[in-house]
Order: structure tokens, then C-alpha cells, then sequence
């Protein structure tokens, strides 16, 4: 179901600080709902595989795929990383997984029909740039082998600057690729020697010039606000250089500090982080800075230019929010290849091992690598469609998702309209007799709404970044 697209009219919005005190709490991010953290060891392999077959079953009435490729392997250590990684210098490593890759490919192509349909692929990590040409290559020949990829798909890939030049990246567009993200993160100098990134900005500027030259569409940029070192000034310095780069997207997205949960992250001086107050005049200010400069603010943490599909498909009420975050494709089930990978494939999510060794040995076993995962419940679906509806279009309607899942929705939903009256009296959210509409200001704690919604969250979120 699509409904009109939440757009800010200004991005000049300020939170005072007692309300910032008040929301901002621990919370999902919500590329999935139920989260990640809800997923069960009882769902395994087997519980996976009846779901592929399910689709297999569903013939030509399946819509292509989404296909998520996981490259752990990253050749140095930034502090602020919170993903599955393995950081080596021993290249060879990557020879070693594209054999365990093939082998996933064939196993999950035996229950899902070997020649099923990519509409999109992305390739993430780490480092997906780890891999040489030669390797990148034999990768895209083994998916070839187990897929059939529609022509004119996307094709994206995740980029170390520091590991690519312009003859990688032609060579990225010789195998396919029409889609490239940089991981910037910021350009400021103090900054990167504190996360244990240094990339100047010309490097980065000479590979946009470059991917320009080349044609790829949609080229995005990673930032983070909230790492050490930032100031409101420094901030400003690296908004003025991405204003002159101009990508086509920007995602941009709060650092999570969890050091009990990565241990990476304990190598960064907590003194030296910005204070919440900082962190939302960071954000606030990115919102003017980059729709000053005609960029669509797209939800929580991405940017897009007005012609760009991510901006088109947001005004025309078709904006997505998957585990990648906000995108264009059209919601439907996801293949995850590698160590970590999640996937999404009919009413389950599931997980493969987060460990290279366990991945391995289960492969070695001939057995799909899943480790864990879940099957959604009707009120699993229900609120996922509300949630997805709050982070992407910011309304629900209230009528036409009653009659999408045959319920009353405000009787349904009794509990939750009754905790929603701070919200409405701090000016996060409007309430009406036919629709719940997020506001300007709300659109800063949009994940501190939806929360209101999900059934699985308690008063211990720690685990989860704050939603600011």
C-alpha cells in the first residue's frame, strides 16, 4: 500500500534540549522489524530452506530478487566500525571465500531453483575492494552461475578509497557495476586520526571526477556525525567539501558508541566525543546545509539529489527501508551470501553464521550456513508494515492499513494510541481521527516513534545505538 510521502518544509529545525533529554533513548534502527536481535537459534537451515522451496513454488508470479553479498575482509582497522569484519593483510583470505561463496551460491540455488531472477545486487562488507579485479571478477562468473540477473539491474558495490584508483573502477564498470558508495565518514584530519581512517579529500574528489567519467549513476557517500574530534565547525568544513563533491546520495548516520559490544570501538577516547546537544546541531545542520543545496531529505540518515531514483520513488510514496537502509527496490525477499548475512525470503528473516570458521564448517558439511532466524507472526507483519510506513512516508493511515490486515486499527492498537500522548504534546507527531503524521521536529526521533509500535522493546535497550 503507498500513502503521500513525508517531506520536511525546512530543514532550519532545532530540538530543545529538555526534549532531546526526554527521547533520546536507546532504540532500533528498524531496517527490520521484528530486529535482528529477535531472531532465535530454533529457526535454522531446514526452517530456511522450506522457505526458499515456497518460493520456488511460486514460479514466475516470485518478483526478482534482491541479492547481499558480505565481504568481511577489511586491510586496516577503523575504530568506529560495527560490522562483521576480519581485518587482515594476507590477500590470499579472499581467495579462500570465493570457493565458500560458490559453494552457499550452489547450495541455496538447489532449494530456490538454480536461475532465479536479480533485480538488484549489492556487494558490502568490510571491504568488498579487498578482493582484486581477478577475484571480483570470478565472484560475479559464480553468481552467474546460480542466478539469472535481469538486465539493467542495479549493481552496487561498497568502496575503500583507499584501495581503488580510476583503472579499479573502470574495471568495477567492465564487470557490471553501475552503482558505487565511497566510504567517507569525514574528511576532517583530526577526526580520521582519531577513528583510524586517514583518506584526504582529494583522493576522494579524483575518484568521483573519475566514476563521473565512467557513467555510474547514483553514486553515494557515507558520513558520520557524533565521531571524536567533531565540532560544530569541523562538521561544517566537511559539508562545505561534500556540497563541492556532490554525490547523488548522501547516507548519513549517527555513530552508535558500544564499546561493550565492539571491541574496536574501546581504542576511541570517550572525552573526545560530542555531547548529544552537539550531535543534534550536527545533524540539523547537515539537514539545511544539504537541502539548501537542493538535496531531497530522504528520512534519518539519507540525502538524495531531485532527479535521483531514491528521491523519485520517495515523492511518489514507493521509498523502502531494508537492511541496507532506505531503497528503491520493491519490497520482496532478499538472498544473503557470506559470513553474517542476513536475508529475507517470504514471511522469515534469516542469518548466516557470524564466525568465518563456523560458516566454513557448516559448508564443509554440505549444509546452508543458517544459523539462526524467524518466522513472522501476523501481528509480526502488521507491525512491520506500520513501522516501515512511520520510517519511510512518516503517516499512517489508519483506514487503509485496517483494511489491508481486516482489523480495527485504533482498537487494535488501543495500547499503543494511549502512549502516544507525549508525543503529541511535545510536537513530535499529529494525531487524527483517520492519521498519525510525523512533524518536523518529529522527523529527528522518527525511530523513537515507531518504537511505540514494537511489541519486542522494553525498557532494557541498551544494546541498540541512542536514537540520536
Amino acid at each position: 500500500m503507498t500513502h503521500a510521502a513525508f517531506t520536511p518544509a525546512s530543514g532550519e529545525i532545532s530540538l530543545p534540549v529538555d526534549l532531546l533529554r526526554q527521547f533520546d533513548v536507546p532504540g532500533p534502527r528498524y531496517t527490520s522489524y521484528p530486529t535482528a536481535d529477535r531472531f532465535v537459534d530454533a529457526f535454522g537451515a531446514e526452517d530456511y530452506a522450506q522457505a526458499l522451496r515456497r518460493r520456488r513454488e511460486a514460479g514466475a508470479q516470485a518478483p526478482p530478487l534482491s541479492l547481499y553479498v558480505h565481504v568481511p575482509f577489511c586491510e586496516s582497522l577503523c575504530y568506529y566500525c560495527a560490522c562483521n569484519k576480519i581485518v587482515t593483510r594476507h590477500h590470499e583470505r579472499g581467495r579462500q571465500y570465493l570457493s565458500d561463496l560458490a559453494r552457499e551460491a550452489g547450495l541455496q540455488a538447489a532449494q530456490l531453483g538454480r536461475g532465479a531472477t536479480v533485480g538488484h545486487l549489492h556487494l558490502g562488507g568490510g571491504s568488498p575492494t579487498f578482493l582484486d579485479d581477478a577475484e571480483l571478477g570470478e565472484l560475479m562468473e559464480l553468481l552467474h552461475r546460480s542466478f539469472a540477473f535481469v538486465p539493467g539491474g542495479e549493481r552496487s558495490i561498497e568502496i575503500d578509497p583507499r584501495t581503488v584508483d580510476a583503472q579499479r573502477l573502470a574495471n568495477l564498470a567492465a564487470l557490471g557495476f553501475n552503482r558505487l558508495s565511497f566510504g567517507v565518514q569525514d574528511f576532517d584530519p583530526a577526526v580520521q586520526q582519531a577513528v583510524h581512517r586517514i583518506q584526504p579529500a582529494q583522493q576522494v574528489f579524483a575518484l568521483m571526477d573519475a566514476a563521473r567519467a565512467l557513467g555510474f549513476g547514483s553514486i553515494n557517500v557515507d558520513l558520520i556525525y557524533g565521531l571524536p574530534r567533531q565540532n560544530d565547525a569541523s562538521f561544517e568544513r566537511t559539508l562545505a567539501q561534500i556540497r563541492e563533491l556532490r554525490p547523488d546520495r548522501i547516507a548519513l548516520y549517527a555513530y552508535a558508541h558500544l564499546p561493550e559490544r565492539f571491541k574496536p570501538q574501546r581504542r576511541i577516547a570517550a572525552e573526545e566525543l560530542p555531547d548529544a546537544a552537539a550531535r543534534v546541531r550536527m545533524l540539523a545542520s547537515a539537514i539545511a546545509r544539504l537541502t539548501e543545496a537542493g538535496y531531497v531529505y530522504i528520512g534519518m540518515d539519507h540525502f538524495a539529489l531531485p532527479d535521483d531514483p531514491l528521491a523519485i520513488a520517495k515523492r511518489e510514496g514507493r521509498l523502502q527501508r531494508d537492511f541496507q537502509g532506505y531503497g528503491t527496490r520493491p519490497e520482496g525477499d532478499l538472498i544473503a551470501l557470506g559470513v553474517s548475512g542476513i536475508g529475507r525470503v517470504g514471511a522469515t528473516y534469516s542469518q548466516n553464521a557470524k564466525s568465518l570458521d563456523e560458516y566454513r564448517d557448516l559448508l564443509d558439511q554440505g549444509r546452508l550456513p543458517v544459523v539462526r532466524g524467524l518466522a513472522l507472526s501476523r501481528d509480526d507483519l502488521l507491525r512491520r508494515e506500520v513501522i516501515m510506513a512511520l520510517m519511510c512516508r512518516g503517516r499512517i493511515d489508519f483506514n487503509a492499513m485496517g483494511d489491508a490486515f481486516a482489523i480495527d486499527f485504533r482498537r487494535y492498537f488501543a495500547v499503543e494510541f494511549a502512549a502516544l500522548g507525549s508525543l503529541v504534546a511535545n510536537g513530535l507527531v499529529r494525531l487524527s481521527d483517520h492519521d498519525l503524521v510525523v512533524t518536523e521536529q518529529g522527523w529527528f526521533l522518527v525511530r523513537a516513534v515507531a518504537m511505540v509500535f514494537d511489541r519486542y522493546c522494553r525498557a532494557n535497550r541498551t544494546r541498540f545505538s541512542r536514537v540520536v
